[in-house]
Formats: structure tokens, sequence, C-alpha cells
């Protein structure tokens, strides 16, 4: 007998159909095959799943039987088949109705008792199952968690193969998992010991750091050792706006498909910030492997990576950042297959001006030699630093700041700025695909982005003496309208435009 189930693989953050085909009762001796393009963990499974039948109480077949996982050109991977065979094998030999399998896509992980255990990209099948029209979707009670804040598809949580049984053949009456009770969508507990207010002095940095958070642009910090470069930087994702309904599922789309939420990672309704450390990889960076999967710049979509001594990290790692920068996501081809990854983050990135860190330092001496110097600072090449929004230096702070007893601005006050900004965005980019001001295109630089007479000459000027390129023009822009959101202004006036060319002082003085 011919039993068809409905589950999922997954091929970066997407999760592709796959129809799980069992037929039971064919002669010959007693043997399980399974065909398909399967890895080694879902070889592996058909003992899993005769050990889960056996605890469950049901009887295993006595005939030859075959598992095929169509399509059978596409490579699945992963534990998630082991209940959708189960279930399978349980309708092609006549123990569970086979025609009720067809409402559903299923998925999850079984152990040898007959528990189910969280799978990776439970949202990705969930989204998959609401475009196919399927009628519901059965997962592991971590995985359905997540899946439900897909509204319009209905999510069960079985917690082992029993119940999966009992609710398919009508036993056990069973809810959808309802969306506003899941703890996804719980506000993430502050940490009480992280504040703006503790950061001493550097009003110039915090004043880029709220302008990069407010229109999300990217930002490069340049200073001594101690001047609150790394402080500063772990300090941004307690004022950056929450994110939209919308933005947190695809956050957590990656997150999932990563397998970060099966470990418990990630259970916050939060912006992602990821800070590797500079001896990461390139495919750790970007993403990749036999099948591939997310890097930390998809892990940073819609929030912040940081990237701490900027030119320690490998110079081809960097360069991989050029396109993401640039287009918001990253294609990756691999023998596998070629896939695109979300990759829209803001980049925050921290450099000491030279090798040994204190070129400039008013307390003590550089002893770096000029060619020592430049080749330091080629590490990061013009391209990238073109697609570098803000770039302001850190200097060294003065003791008198360290002693001083009175706190600066709390992060409370400075998210109380950024959220206005960020809703004025919002509105401003309705038709549009982009949600803030770094994320602008050409037209919509022309339609928002408009300047006077007086503004227009003082740009062309800044651009003929710093030697810009078209890019950072853009870029200048772009910083003068976010600069004119949060002071509540229509139109971009001179000191926002001046502001705005001071952010790209680095590029004469650091690497031309």
């Amino acid at each position: 007998m011919l039993a068809v189930t409905h589950s999922a693989t997954l091929l970066g953050d997407k999760a592709l159909p796959v129809t799980v085909e069992v037929n039971a009762g064919e002669k010959g001796e007693v043997k399980y095959a399974l065909v398909g393009l399967a890895d080694a963990a879902v070889k592996e499974s058909l003992d899993r799943i005769l050990s889960a039948l056996s605890n469950a109480g049901f009887a295993k077949p006595r005939t030859h039987v075959t598992i095929n996982l169509a399509p059978g050109d596409l490579r699945k991977e992963g534990v998630a088949f082991d209940l959708p065979i189960a279930l399978g094998i349980l309708a092609a030999t006549g123990q569970l109705k086979s025609e009720i399998l067809q409402d559903y896509l299923v998925a999850g992980e079984l152990a040898l008792s007959g528990q189910t255990r969280p799978v990776r990209g439970g949202l990705s099948m969930t989204l998959l199952a609401a475009e196919l029209g399927i009628k519901g979707v059965i997962l592991p009670l971590e995985s359905a968690e997540e899946a439900c804040l897909v509204e319009s598809s209905k999510v069960y949580a079985v917690g082992s193969l029993d119940e999966a049984i009992r609710f398919l053949s009508g036993q056990m009456a069973m809810v959808p998992l309802d969306a506003s009770k899941s703890r996804y969508l719980k506000e993430p507990r502050g940490d009480e010991t992280v504040d703006f207010s503790e950061v001493k002095g550097q009003a110039n940095l915090r004043r880029a750091v709220e302008v990069a958070v407010a229109g999300g642009h990217n930002l490069l910090m340049m200073g001594p050792p101690g001047s609150g470069k790394s402080m500063v930087s772990k300090r941004i994702p307690t004022i950056l706006p929450a994110p939209s309904k919308t933005e947190y599922l695809e956050i957590l789309g990656v997150h999932s498909a990563a397998g970060r939420t099966c470990s418990g990672e990630n259970r916050s309704f939060c912006r992602p910030f990821r800070s590797p450390h500079h001896t990461i990889s390139d495919v750790g960076l970007l993403g990749g492997g036999v099948i591939p999967g997310p890097g930390e710049i998809s892990l940073a979509h819609n929030g912040v990576l940081f990237l701490d001594e900027l030119p320690e990290f490998k110079r081809s790692a960097l360069e991989v950042l050029r396109q993401p920068l640039e287009d918001g996501q990253v294609t990756i081809s691999r023998s596998a297959g070629k896939i695109t990854l979300p990759s829209r983050f803001m980049l925050v990135a921290a450099m000491n001006p030279c090798p040994c860190g204190y070129l400039g330092d008013p307390f003590r001496e550089c002893r770096c030699s000029t060619p020592q110097i430049q080749k330091y600072r080629a590490r990061v090449s013009g391209p990238l630093l073109d697609r570098i929004d803000i770039h302001i230096e850190a200097p060294a702070v003065q003791i008198e700041e360290l002693q001083e007893r009175s706190l600066g601005e709390s992060s409370e006050t400075v998210r109380q700025r950024v959220e206005p900004c960020r809703r004025i965005q919002v509105e401003r980019f309705t038709v549009s695909e982009t949600t803030s001001n770094a994320g602008m295109s050409q037209r919509l630089i022309r339609e928002h982005c408009r300047i006077g007479k007086d503004e227009s000459k003082l740009l062309r000027n800044a651009m003929e003496e710093l030697l810009l390129s078209a890019r950072a023009y853009d870029r200048i822009l772009k910083v003068s309208r976010t600069i004119a959101d949060l002071a509540n202004s229509r139109m971009i006036q001179m000191p926002h435009l001046l502001e705005a060319i001071q952010y790209r002082n680095l590029d004469r003085s650091l690497f031309v």
C-alpha cells in the first residue's frame, strides 16, 4: 500500500517541498530501502523511526518497504523527516488513514522513545505550507512556537509520535497554537548594566552613533585603544528600535534555518547584534557549506554587524562585504545549488589609527613608521570604505572626563529620539521596499533629498576638496536626510549638510 506525506527541506533560509512516499507490502525479504538523494543523517533516521514505532506501541512492517523522498534530484539533509516517514509507514501498513495526511505538512525529529525534538526551519516550512495551500502544519513544540507566527497557517504542536497519531486519527482534539502567546513575541529583558549613560566624554562619537542608528547607516570608528569604540558599539542594541512584525519574521526565518532557535537562542522580539572575531573565515562571514547556509552577515539581517579591529580581518573576508552592503542580499553558488540569502544589516566597524594604535594620541608616542601606517590602513580598501556612510574619529578620553561623576544621556533618552525618526522613514517609504534612509535608491534620493542652491554649491566644493566619489555623494545626501529627520525638518538645510560632510573626513586623511 502506498502512502504520501508532505514535508520540506531547507536550502539557505528557504524551505522547498518534499514528498515522502512510503510503499509497504512489497514481495521479498524484510528490508527498508530509503532513496531520494538523502544525506547520512536522513539515512540513519530509519533506526530511530523503527525504535520510536515500537516504543509507541505500533507494529513494524514485516515486508519490503521502499521510502522515496521526492524530488529525487534535490539533496535532503537533517533530521526533519523522522516524523513524516514514521507517519507514512503507519499509513502504508493500514494503521493510519492515509487520506488525512494530505492536509498537513509534517516535520520533526524523533527520539527512540517516540518523543519529538525541534528541527531547523520551522518558520520557513510554515511559510511554504501557506504558499502551497496546505491546511495545517504539524511540528514539535519548540519549532511550532516560532512557526505559529505565520498567521495564515494553522500550526499544531505535538510532543510525541503517539500524540500525532491520536490527533490525526481524531482520538484527541488539538487547537492550533495562538501566535499572540508565543514566547518569541516577548520583549527582551534589557541588560541594566549596559547603558549609554556610562560612556564618558565622546560627545561627537555618541552623536554619530545616534545618527547611524536613526537612519540605518554604516559606521566606522577610528581611535586609539581605550577611547571607547567597543564600549559604545556594545551599547548600540540598547538604542535600536524594535523591529516590525515583517522584519522580525525575516530575522527569525534566517536564525531558524541556522538552527539557533533550536538551541534556545534569539527567542525574543529584538534585532540581532552579531560580533564575529577577526579570525572568522570567508564562509563563516558570507555563508556557504556543501548545502549553503547563512553566515554572519545573514544572521545580522535587519540588525547590526559589529567588526572590531577591522584591519585585522582577512582582506578576502572584508571584500565579500561589498555586494551585501550594496544590494542587501548575498548570492552563494555551490555544487548543491545557488541560493540568495538576505543580508540587509547596519555595519559598525572599529579600528586603530595605526598598528600600535597611538597615532595622534596626546599622551602616548606612536612608534610606527610611515610605511607601516600606510600598509595597515590599506587593509581596508577604498571601495569598502566608500560603502560606509559615516566615518568618525574617537579621540583619547581626557582624565577629567573619566573622573566626571555626572552621567550622560541614557539609552532610553537616545532611543526616544531614534524611534520617531524611524517612524518618519517608514511612512516616507510606504510604497517601496526600503524602510530606512540608508536603503534609498537613486530614485528615492532624487525624490526625498532635494537641496537648495547654497547647499548644492557647498556639496560640490566638498566633493572637489575631499576627492569624494559619486557613491560618497549619495551617502552624504542620505545622512543629511537622517539628520534633518532627527531635527524634524522637512527640508535638508545647511547645518544638516555640514554635519553629514564632516562624517566623510576620513576618506582623505586615511586612505587617499
